[in-house]
């Protein structure tokens, strides 16, 4: 089995192949474009029994995967910290795109389970629709934090609530007190108003759309206590394809809810996993935190392992977990329900 590694650019590709013993076989630029991903896959022919390690940047490498998927390649995705690993312990000193598609190559063969690439369905649909709407929330919320000083220039007594810019009526009322200043200060702060406005109907729009696609996709999951609309979103989003994870411990070594033992002599202990997706990670740390407050089933547990000398902090991740089992069992049955679908459509 030849592995080829390829460091992604904007413009090219660098690939390097290696054989199974992480030798260097042959290397080649392409063109980061769909003629030069031809161009690779000529060259890559030469090999009948291969995989692909493609660096896990997204943004550089989703139209080579996407492309390789498509004629029927098999690729696995390297996360950036596994290749910088390889590369450190190469014999070869410095940094350029063969020596780093060389240790992409390798960390492939060093680690054995790496995340088989697939083409990207709906979900992929949902991560966008939510990135763009956080975006969105950040811009406004930028424009919130100017307008506030613009009005303490104009009125130094004057204070909106915390949150408030966001209503239509707060908005409104601002817009009264700006009609009654003159010069350049109003004159922005108005402007400003006026975008928050815009700003707030698109972000409502996004969340309408986002949680009615989600709703459609992942039902079993927003039945979920303590996981509304954008929470499922998320988790959709961010997983990506449930089917990726072999079982529901390597799931929630995924998200960081699954703890890292530790050794010291012949005692063994946890430590708090700081890795893994942290986008994931606060997902289930929102719906633990919501059933807390709301005294479900995720405050029951809480106090019963309190009541057995855990202390708050360690009940926390311990019902952080058990939600990540909860989410990936739900995730699975919404994804057996998607798939039993056509079959029921055909019959």
């Amino acid at each position: 089995m030849v592995t080829l590694g390829s460091d992604s650019h904007k413009r090219t590709h660098t690939l390097v192949a290696v054989d199974g013993n992480g030798r260097g076989m042959g290397q080649r630029t392409v063109q980061a474009t769909s003629p030069g991903h031809l161009e690779a896959l000529r060259w890559a022919s030469q090999w009948p029994q291969r995989q692909w390690a493609l660096e896990d940047c997204r943004h550089l490498s989703r139209r080579l995967e996407a492309e390789l998927l498509a004629a029927g390649e098999l690729v696995v995705r390297v996360s950036p910290k596994l290749m910088a690993g390889a590369r450190q312990g190469g014999r070869e000193a410095g940094k350029s795109d063969p020596i780093d598609a060389l240790a992409v190559a390798r960390a492939a063969l060093r680690e054995p389970g790496l995340p088989v690439a697939q083409l990207e369905g709906r979900s992929r649909e949902v991560r966008l629709l939510l990135d763009h709407r956080e975006d969105l929330v950040g811009e406004r919320t930028r424009m919130q934090n100017r307008l506030r000083w613009h009005l303490h220039e104009l009125e130094p007594g004057y204070e909106v609530p915390a949150g408030a810019l966001d209503r239509r009526a707060v908005l409104e009322s601002v817009v009264e007190r700006l009609e009654q200043h003159q010069g350049v200060v109003a004159e922005i702060a108005a402007e400003l108003v006026t975008d928050i406005q815009l700003l707030t109907t698109r972000v409502n729009q996004l969340e309408r759309r986002i949680c009615q696609l989600v709703a459609e996709l992942a039902p079993s999951l927003l039945e979920l206590e303590g996981c509304a609309g954008l929470t499922g979103a998320k988790i959709l989003g961010e997983t990506a394809d449930v089917t990726r994870f072999r079982s529901r411990a390597a799931y929630a070594m995924n998200n960081g809810t699954a703890p890292i033992p530790v050794w010291s002599g012949n005692q063994q202990r946890f430590r708090l996993n700081r890795g893994g997706n942290r986008q994931l990670n606060a997902a289930m740390h929102r719906i633990a935190v919501t059933q807390i407050r709301l005294k479900g089933r995720g405050r029951a547990y809480l106090e019963g392992r309190m009541a057995a000398q855990a202390t708050k902090t360690e009940a926390l991740r311990s019902l952080r977990r058990r939600i990540s089992d909860e989410v990936y069992r739900r995730l699975w049955q919404d994804h057996m329900s998607r798939s039993a679908r056509p079959a029921a459509v055909a019959a």
